[in-house]
């Protein structure tokens, strides 16, 4: 949830109102979550997103009442949010992966891509060597699987060589 005020005209750092993710499921129920307006960097990739794939149900479109957010302001969100992302490679492996590709692919076309997506775009621009990795977290994510145990060295090369691409595609 978003006050329209505090995202337009656009401005960084963007703030919200509220964020609902799955992973907040259990305290919303518990009712230990309460709306707490704050910066949130990421709100500039879901505004970009809700303006590139949204719909709305009733009102209007997102491109209507949601400025596009600069092209600098999105790649340095997603860029500033890669070691934070990784610094959880460990517990949720396969989607660290997925959103490292899924940050590349943004970083180097524009376009938001669902994680599946990303890691078919991503896939054919990798060398050999990292894509069964890869295609493998893009298999578990299709199928719902975490795919515990993972090859920790595969991993930390994939994830080594998918920071490169991302430092290198944001320039």
């Amino acid at each position: 949830i978003v006050a329209e005020p505090e995202v337009r005209p656009w401005r960084d750092p963007p703030r919200m109102e509220l964020q609902y993710g799955e992973w907040l499921r259990d305290a919303f129920r518990s009712g230990t979550i309460e709306p707490q307006p704050a910066e949130n960097p990421d709100l500039g990739v879901l505004i970009t997103m809700v303006r590139q794939t949204g719909r709305a149900l009733i009102g209007s479109e997102a491109t209507d009442v949601l400025d596009a957010v600069p092209r600098a302001e999105l790649v340095g969100a997603m860029v500033d949010g890669v070691p934070s992302l990784v610094s959880d490679l460990a517990d949720d492996t396969r989607n660290v992966l997925l959103t490292l590709a899924r940050i590349w692919t943004t970083v180097a076309t524009g376009e938001i891509r669902s994680k599946d997506e990303a890691a078919d775009w991503a896939l054919s621009r990798l060398p050999e060597a990292y894509r069964p990795t890869l295609a493998r977290a893009r298999d578990l994510y299709r199928s719902g699987g975490s795919g515990d145990p993972w090859d920790q060295e595969a991993v930390r090369l994939l994830t080594e060589r998918l920071v490169r691409e991302i430092v290198a595609a944001a320039g």
